[in-house]
């Protein structure tokens, strides 16, 4: 069966090119030119991935990732921005988006990064079927069903990024995992963005998982080599 993409983008010239060069990779596309029935499409539809442009009439795109995400945590959702404007990435990775990529790009570029958002997804979804509904470190708990995470009584909220991020370093706990395999195995290998990008996750995640908690520490640097989550 073939994957199926939505598309939604408001420049009927740029939509069609996409249809086209994406069905030419062998995947199914659906294509809406309006936020209201993008959003519409991608909560009625069976999707692998949406295409999602930033500026679109009656609903914009990071309203429509908001109100997906509140029914879909899982779909993957990769922005197309104009703007080459850090407000409106850090905006839409907030809200839940796995990837942005800022107009014009290269369709190649593209293509790998679909690539990589369906294949994470796939690994993500096989992860909650075969692994155990709960992981844990300490009193730090992550239900994989309903994507909750707990610390004590305290619940946390976390971007899709940092929850698989934490995901991955709960699941190799008590072993050291590189930042080579940290970006292989949550960002995917085509990423090619800055390498810092584990730093700025790390400290957002130990902010928001270890501060303000007794007996904080849940996630370890091991230095020159990448980082750590032990018992003890």
């Amino acid at each position: 069966m073939k994957q199926r993409i939505l598309v939604v983008e408001d420049e009927i010239q740029i939509a069609t090119i996409l249809k086209i060069e994406l069905e030419y990779e062998g995947y199914e596309v659906l294509v809406a030119h309006t936020g209201k029935s993008g959003l519409e499409a991608a909560l009625q539809e069976n999707l692998d991935l949406v295409l999602l442009d930033v500026m679109l009439p009656e609903l914009n795109g990071i309203e429509v990732l908001r109100r997906i995400r509140n029914e879909n945590s899982l779909l993957p959702i990769i922005l197309l921005t104009a703007r080459n404007i850090t407000m409106d990435k850090v905006a839409g990775l907030d809200q839940g988006a796995n990837d942005y990529i800022t107009k014009p790009f290269e369709i190649d570029e593209l293509l790998a990064r679909i690539r990589s958002a369906i294949r994470h997804n796939s690994i993500t979804a096989n992860a909650v079927r075969e692994e155990e509904t709960i992981l844990s470190i300490k009193d730090l708990f992550i239900n994989l069903d309903t994507r909750e995470v707990k610390r004590g009584d305290s619940s946390i909220a976390l971007t899709p990024k940092e929850f698989d991020l934490l995901i991955y370093l709960l699941s190799n706990k008590n072993k050291i995992v590189t930042r080579e395999n940290i970006l292989m195995n949550v960002w995917g290998y085509e990423y090619e963005g800055e390498t810092n990008v584990i730093d700025v996750y790390i400290r957002h995640l130990r902010k928001k998982t270890e501060e303000g908690f007794s007996d904080p520490t849940i996630i370890q640097t091991v230095r020159g080599i990448g980082y750590t989550v032990r018992e003890k």
